[in-house]
């Protein structure tokens, strides 16, 4: 059983606005299973900044609320349907990791080709290009271990 995407927006909007809870070793939110297969299951979550979540962000352009769906093994415990509300966890060092991988290791890289570049050629141009084109084969590679990386960061249904 499948809702739409509709009446999974209600669902997660009638639900309270509390920001996701960083406790001692995970990471959690609040989501709504929208469909279930033989596999696990799809989560609909709503991922806020600190600033969606100010009282104010009516009169400011830096809100940002954004919906997120993730696919969740089943574990075999317990079974859930489309419609359930549901507490997705993970890892707080998987989070970590992953800003690392997706920010950390860029910027070093793309810092440091572009001072190896410039200081080679004296040439701020080939530098830029450089630093830029040296992103292609890292996010290249993150795209080729895709299915291990999703593997490591697993979700999981809080029971």
């Amino acid at each position: 059983m499948t809702i739409n995407d509709g009446e999974a927006k209600f669902r997660l909007s009638q639900m309270t606005k509390k920001k996701p809870s960083m406790q001692k070793e995970e990471i959690s939110h609040k989501g709504i299973i929208t469909s279930v297969d033989e596999n696990g299951y799809r989560v609909t979550i709503i991922s806020e900044s600190a600033c969606a979540a100010c009282h104010a962000k009516g009169f400011c352009t830096m809100s940002d609320m954004k919906e997120k769906v993730i696919d969740i093994p089943k574990n075999g415990s317990v079974e859930h349907k489309s419609g359930d509300f549901v507490k997705v966890t993970m890892k707080q060092k998987m989070g970590i990791l992953a800003v690392i991988l997706g920010y950390l290791f860029p910027f070093i890289l793309l810092i440091t080709t572009l001072l190896i570049v410039a200081g080679f050629t004296m040439n701020e141009g080939l530098a830029g290009l450089a630093a830029i084109a040296i992103l292609v084969p890292y996010y290249s590679g993150l795209y080729f271990f895709r299915n291990s990386l999703k593997k490591k960061f697993s979700f999981a249904i809080e029971t």
